[in-house]
Parts: C-alpha cells; structure tokens; sequence
C-alpha cells in the first residue's frame, strides 16, 4: 500500500537546502515515488495511507561506517574469555535493535562479528540496521588487532587475525573474503587501547598494504578499511590505495592533499576523541595515550574538514556506548563542519563510501525509502540527532520499524 507523508520539513541527504511543507510518498515496494514539495507531488491514489508529519523533519536514514557490535566500553578482553557465546549473541542483536531505534538504518561493522548476523537481518530473523561486517582486523604480532594476554592467550580470536609478511596479509585478505567479508580491515598504526603499540607505530607494511588492497581489488573490488592514527601509517595506507582512513588523527596538510588526490574517504571516529577520560576506567597506558593525542586529533581532524577531505560518519561504536551514533554529528560540528553538510557525512557520503549510494543515502524518487522523522529542526539544533527518544519513526524500505508518532 502507498503511504504519504505529508506536512514535513524535508532534509535529503544530498546537500540541498530543507524544504518545507514537503511530501514523502513511498510505494508497495519500499521505494520513493516522490520527496520534494507538496506543489508538486502526486495526487493521493485511492486506498493510500496518509501520515500527517505535523511540520517534523525528515530525514534519510543514517549510517554508521565504523562500529564494533561484539564490544562494550564496560568489557575489557579479559571478561569476554568467560562470555558466554549464547548469551553473546543475543546481546549483540539487541545492540542491533537499539541502533535502529536511535535512528541508524545501515551499519558498517569493522571487526569482531561473523558474516552471519548480516544474513540474520537479510532474512528478517532479527531486527537491526542494514549491516555491512569485516569479520576480523588483520594486524601484525604486536599490533593494534594482536590481542594476545602475558601468558600467551589470544583474549579476543573472534576479533584479530595476524600477519606478517606480504603473503601473509594476502591469505588473511582471502580469509575473511572466505568467511563473507564486505570489506578487509587492517592496521596500519597502533592505538589508542592495544597494550603492544603507540598511535604513531606502524602497522602493516606499505608492502602488505598493497598486498591487500590488491587482494581486495581481485575479489569483485572490495573495499578496504585501514586503521589508522599515526602520519607515517597514514601515508603508507593511502599510497597503497586504501577506500577509508579510519581514525586519522594525524591528518597533516601533505595527507589531505594525499587522500583528496587519491578519492579516500576519512572515518574520523570523533566519539572516541569528545569522550571524557577516566583514568580510573582505563589502563595506565591508554590515558596516557588517549591525552596526548586529543587535542592533537581535534586539530587535525578540523584541518581535513577545512580541506574538503570527504568524511563519512564513523563513531566507533562498542569503544563508545552502543545507540548514541548520532552524536557523531555534533561532534563534526564543533569542529568547523556545517550542520546540512554533517548530515550528508551520515547519509548520501556514508553511502558513497558503502557503495550503496544508488539506492539509498538519499531522500530521491526510484531510491530505497530507508528514513527517519525527528522532533525538531536538526539544522538549527544538530545536537537533537543524538538523543534517541527525539527518532520519533524509523523505516526500512518503508516498513515502519519505529513509531512514537
């Protein structure tokens, strides 16, 4: 049945300015007949649901290109030894649930979950965002995805997979391609949280970074993804041909100019960088690391937004708490980034980055109508996006999953 919605502020996701007293009118199938002015909209066909938006915005529905639903912020490693897996599972499809609800409708996974939960939600068994998953990260020994404990035991098998050699990273590449990989992650710094390394370490090699994304480029052109925080890891990512720096605090000048030259998006995980620090809810190490590096990756990370390095909203989710997505936004924001073009970092720029720009990111006829109703006028108030109980109706392919209306 057609619905329409009608008496909204239409937002979407391309960039253009909101327009008022707009109608959304989505067919039998999920996908938009008409997004744009109520002037020009089509007359309502017999039978049609009618939704009377009452001057709300409308949004597309957004993404998250970077999360990790196997991980709280509350679990360290150790603790996930003794997880029970069922109980895993079940956790992780209420994260799922919760992030639609917050208003995410697709979701990029970089590490730690199987390729089976993307199927789960293809086949409605479970309720959650579109999902794109990595599998696992591959990394060096010692490195950032090395997860291994003082006597030897890898805490977190489900999450890292090491390499050290160029054929070694091409087999690691073949075998989360194997395990139904969308996109290779990997390392090509060390972090902020991993024991063994510093942000400004190098990871992978610049020779198994190509190895990779050559490996990457013969399975149907996959993406790859590269954690990376440090300049030097940075620089060997992106002359290896990398989709998306993710992380990328030490953007200088010489790398903006490198990532724009070579179409790379940044994923810059501004959660992780605006929250508060606890020493004592951290390691030692991980303070240290996390204070010397927060003013710097502000900085750096504005400088890209100045630059028009194409960023796509990223939030690191699982390092942060899980359906607080949204507040990435702000974030973008605070740092030089205009409010119309953050949304479009959540939507239409995500979705370039996903490859899935040709049927959704958008509010457009012919596209999927994944989109969200908000209380209030996002562009005036972009921190409303990140409170989940203002996501008043969120659709897939216009199936209603949320209504507070």
């Amino acid at each position: 049945m057609t619905t329409r919605y009608q008496h909204a502020v239409l937002v979407d996701g391309t960039g253009a300015p909101p327009v008022a007293d707009a109608v959304l009118v989505v067919d039998d199938d999920g996908l938009i007949v008409h997004a744009g002015p109520a002037a020009t909209a089509p007359p309502p066909t017999p039978g049609a649901t009618t939704v009377d938006l009452g001057g709300r915005t409308v949004l597309p529905g957004f993404f998250d290109c970077h999360a990790h639903l196997c991980m709280t912020p509350e679990r360290g490693l150790v603790a996930g030894l003794a997880a029970d897996p069922t109980v895993d599972t079940f956790e992780i499809a209420e994260r799922l649930h919760a992030t639609l609800h917050a208003g995410v409708t697709t979701v990029r996974d970089l590490g730690g979950i199987p390729s089976g939960y993307r199927t789960a939600l293809e086949r409605g068994l479970i309720d959650g965002p579109r999902l794109q998953v990595a599998v696992k990260v591959i990394s060096h020994t010692g490195g950032h995805a090395d997860c291994s404990l003082p006597g030897g035991v890898d805490a977190a098998p489900h999450l890292g997979m090491i390499a050290d050699t160029a054929d070694e990273a091409r087999i690691a590449a073949r075998c989360v391609l194997r395990a139904g990989a969308d996109v290779v992650k990997v390392c090509a710094t060390g972090g902020m949280g991993s024991p063994h390394d510093d942000p400004d370490d190098e990871g992978l090699t610049y020779e198994e970074l190509r190895a990779v994304v050559d490996e990457a480029a013969r399975h149907r052109g996959k993406p790859v993804a590269v954690h990376a925080q440090g300049g030097a890891g940075i620089r060997n990512a992106l002359r290896a041909g990398v989709t998306s720096i993710e992380h990328g605090y030490g953007m200088t000048d010489e790398l903006c100019e490198l990532a724009l030259a070579q179409d790379a998006f940044l994923v810059p995980t501004l959660s992780t960088v605006f929250a508060p620090l606890d020493p004592s809810a951290m390691p030692e190490y991980h303070y240290r690391k996390k204070t010397r590096w927060s003013g710097i990756s502000k900085e750096n990370i504005a400088h890209a937004i100045e630059r028009g390095v194409p960023i796509a909203l990223g939030t690191d989710a699982g390092v942060v708490p899980h359906a607080r997505n949204l507040l990435e936004l702000s974030y973008l924001v605070e740092l030089g980034m205009d409010p119309l073009a953050a949304i479009t970092a959540g939507t239409l720029n995500a979705a370039r980055l996903l490859r899935l720009d040709d049927r959704l990111g958008s509010l457009e006829s012919g596209k999927t109508a994944d989109f969200v109703v908000v209380e209030g006028d996002p562009l005036q108030d972009i921190a409303l996006l990140g409170r989940p109980e203002n996501i008043l109706l969120v659709a897939q392919s216009g199936v209603v999953r949320k209504n507070l209306l």
